[in-house]
């Protein structure tokens, strides 16, 4: 890979997708500002049960956060002509052909909607994927389970055609849910 943007493709035209380090960054930061003071309470101070309760319930969510972080972070990709595959703790595959869920959702981290983030959720079958738009190479991926949709007849949200548009994709035979 020439930078940390290129997403790395071989010679048979299956390309590689990772998420990269510095785009975790945040994350992992907002799981140890959760669990590292809650630890350091539990270490240092005698807590009642309800306050533990609390404390602790306040830590798991962080802790939950911060292992779904490192899965998400320990996952690559691999698209090809006829599949989407998932390396990580979780292998899995969804063929291009079977491909019956598409849903492309933004998240808005302000009120002018100018500064946010996406997710894909791709379904065939049981298999589902869920991918956000930190993943090296992620409009390469929406542009192609788009065109599978297209191809296949799906039938899409209006607010999954309209991201589909902001990323200027815009493809005849789409069709979108009245």
């Amino acid at each position: 890979m020439n930078s940390i943007q290129d997403v790395a493709e071989d010679a048979t035209g299956s390309s590689r997708h990772i998420y990269p380090a510095a785009a975790m960054v945040g994350d992992y930061l907002r799981a140890a500002v959760g669990l590292v003071p809650t630890a350091l309470v539990f270490a240092t101070v005698p807590v009642g049960a309800v306050p533990a309760l609390f404390l602790g319930g306040f830590g798991a969510i962080f802790a939950i956060f911060g292992l779904r972080t490192v899965l998400r972070h320990g996952t690559s990709l691999e698209m090809t002509d006829t599949e989407l595959r998932a390396h990580g703790v979780s292998n899995r595959s969804i063929m291009w052909s079977e491909l019956d869920r598409l849903k492309l959702s933004y998240y808005s981290t302000r009120r002018d909607r100018r500064s946010g983030w996406m997710q894909l959720e791709l379904r065939a079958g049981g298999t589902r994927l869920n991918l956000d738009s930190r993943l090296e190479g992620f409009d390469r991926v929406v542009r192609r389970a788009a065109e599978t949709a297209a191809a296949r007849g799906l039938v899409l949200s209006e607010s999954t055609a309209a991201n589909l548009a902001s990323l200027g994709l815009d493809l005849p035979g789409i069709e979108v849910e009245r």
